[in-house]
This record gives C-alpha cells, structure tokens and sequence, in this order.
C-alpha cells in the first residue's frame, strides 16, 4: 500500500522551456541562442550549483565569464528564471487531495536561485509535507543518494511510495532503490497511474 507520494517538479507540475532564457541571453552575450546550451554542456557549473557546491553569486560570475555575460545579478536572475511557464502541469487540487491522504514529497534537481522563485510564484508547492532538493542535499538525480534522502524523509519503505518523473533514467533510479515509480507524460496518464494503485485525491 502507497503512503507515501513524491513528486519530480520541472516538466511534472511545472512547465519551462531553456530556450526562453537562451533568446534573452543572446543579445547580452557574445553568443547565440544556439551556441549557448553547448557552452553550458562543455563545462560542470551548472551540475556545481544544482548539487550545492557553488552559491548562487560564485555562479553567476563564472557563467557570466563562460558566456562573456554583461549583466548584473539581478538582471541574471530575471533572465534566469524566465524559462518557467505560469500554468501547471497538474491541478494543484490534486496536490491538495494527495496530502490530505498520504505524505507528499518534491524531489527535484534544482539550484538555489531557481527555487527561491518557485516558492514564490507557484503557491501550489505550499502543499509539500518535505522536500528533497539537489542543492540542499549535496546529490542530483539519478545519483543513489538523493533518492535515499527521499525514502528517510518519507517514513516509510521503498516500496509505500511512488514516484513520477517526466525522465526516463531518473524513474529508472528510483526503481533501483526500491521505490514504486512511473514515467510521467501528462496529467491524465499520471491519473491513471495512481488509481491504478488505489491512491485517491478526490
């Protein structure tokens, strides 16, 4: 029996799309759009600041140098969290449903300046009993540890809890480690997915 619900949260509650805050960068820096993501490939900054190893400032400056960036922090922040989109991916009744029968929990890989914006601008997170963030745990997915940290804070076995993540290697950790876990790939196959174990949130 599941009593436990965790959920990823880029591209599973909420939407973004890189490329939005590619096209403001372009004209900032000494690269295209296109030749932005490749630069960002080349390197481990972005891996150092989603696993907590670099702040948010230390980031900034570095990619800024990568990019040969003219823009200030603020500014950098601004673009940075551009690539969100403003309606969810699932109801957040559904959010609601679930924590009022069973624990819910957010893993995700994410970064500090990321976050700090998603709190703000998406009210539906308020519903997470815990959450499990690369940056605060000091491991990315699809690393064993992160969801270990997951299974403590559930409080409960492997097994009781299920996750859904939109990519496929990352569900495919978490079975690993013994957890209940599908692919998401829209709200109305993620709610078959949960009745078919008898998880309820209406």
């Amino acid at each position: 029996m599941i009593k436990t619900v965790i959920f990823d949260l880029g591209k599973v509650i909420v939407p973004f799309d890189f490329t939005r805050g590619y096209r403001k960068l372009e004209g900032l820096c000494a690269y295209s759009a296109a030749e932005i993501p490749r630069l960002l490939a080349s390197n481990d900054l972005v891996e150092r600041f989603e696993s907590g190893t670099l702040e948010p400032e230390d980031f900034v400056r570095e990619l800024s140098k990568t990019l040969e960036l003219r823009v200030d922090y603020n500014q950098f922040c601004e673009i940075w969290n551009s690539v969100f989109l403003p309606q969810t991916l699932i109801p957040e009744s559904m959010l609601k449903g679930i924590k009022e029968r069973y624990r819910l929990i957010l893993l995700s890989n994410t970064n500090a300046i990321h976050f700090k914006m998603l709190e703000q601008s998406y009210p539906c997170l308020r519903h997470f009993d815990d959450m499990v963030l690369s940056y605060r745990v000091g491991a990315l997915k699809p690393a064993p540890a992160i969801y270990r940290e997951a299974i403590a804070r559930a409080e409960c076995r492997p097994e009781e809890c299920f996750f859904t993540d939109d990519i496929a290697d990352y569900v495919a950790a978490a079975k690993r480690e013994g957890i209940d876990a599908v692919q998401f790939e829209s709200c109305e196959q993620l709610e078959r997915e949960l009745t078919a174990r008898g998880i309820r949130w209406e």
